[in-house]
């Protein structure tokens, strides 16, 4: 049973996979499309150093209420570079279906817009990531699960060169972390206890024993 967490509402990223659409009619369209977000769908997003996975859900439903007002298509999340499609002019759609947060973008006809579609088109990027805050989400240690419960905000979705594993999830990672120390420091508790336990047994045991009265 999960318990919930206090969650710090920090920008965090996920990755999945993006392609050319398939249904094209204009070849001069830029179109890729991909599931930015799979529900009930658990990814591992830190594996220690005894080889313990931690876990990632996000649940059906997470998304209702999110807001999903204006966000941005981008490449490699940056700033620096052009945007290359956007919900609020509805270049970049966004579609939740039973299977997750689906999107499709028509990438700007510009330079960087079609160099990334012909990368996307050879396979050279075939990953997208996307940037949310979580508002409710909880822990079941004894499946080291985290369940995203509640979205907050979706910042933006990208084309991105590496999978966001790596920086995914620093907060991500930072968060199974210190579930892992709060599972050793239950473990080293319960071993304490254990031993004063056995120390009280002997200590039982002996006082027994010099009083003449066997133990059994």
């Amino acid at each position: 049973m999960g318990n919930k967490t206090k969650v710090k509402r920090e920008k965090q990223f996920r990755h999945m996979e993006v392609r050319l659409a398939d249904d094209v009619q204009d070849d001069d369209k830029l179109i890729v499309e991909g599931y930015a977000v799979r529900f009930n769908d658990p990814a591992v997003l830190y594996t220690d150093e005894l080889g313990n996975e931690y876990k990632e859900v996000i649940a059906r439903g997470a998304l209702d209420g999110a807001d999903l007002s204006d966000v941005p298509f981008k490449y490699n999340h940056s700033n620096e570079t052009m945007i290359m499609a956007r919900t609020r002019n509805n270049t970049l759609q966004l579609t939740i279906d039973e299977f997750g947060l689906f999107i499709r973008a028509e990438l700007a006809d510009t330079s960087t817009g079609r160099d990334l579609y012909t990368l996307i088109k050879r396979g050279d990027i075939d990953k997208m990531s996307f940037a949310f805050t979580v508002l409710e989400d909880t822990y079941d240690r004894d499946n080291r699960t985290r369940t995203i419960n509640k979205i907050d905000k979706l910042f933006d979705v990208a084309a991105v060169d590496f999978p966001a594993y790596e920086s995914t999830s620093i907060s991500a990672r930072s968060f199974f972390e210190l579930e892992r120390e709060k599972e050793e420091a239950l473990e080293r508790a319960a071993e304490e206890e254990r031993q004063l336990e056995k120390q009280r047994r002997q200590k039982l045991n002996l006082k027994l024993k010099l009083g003449g009265i066997e133990h059994e």
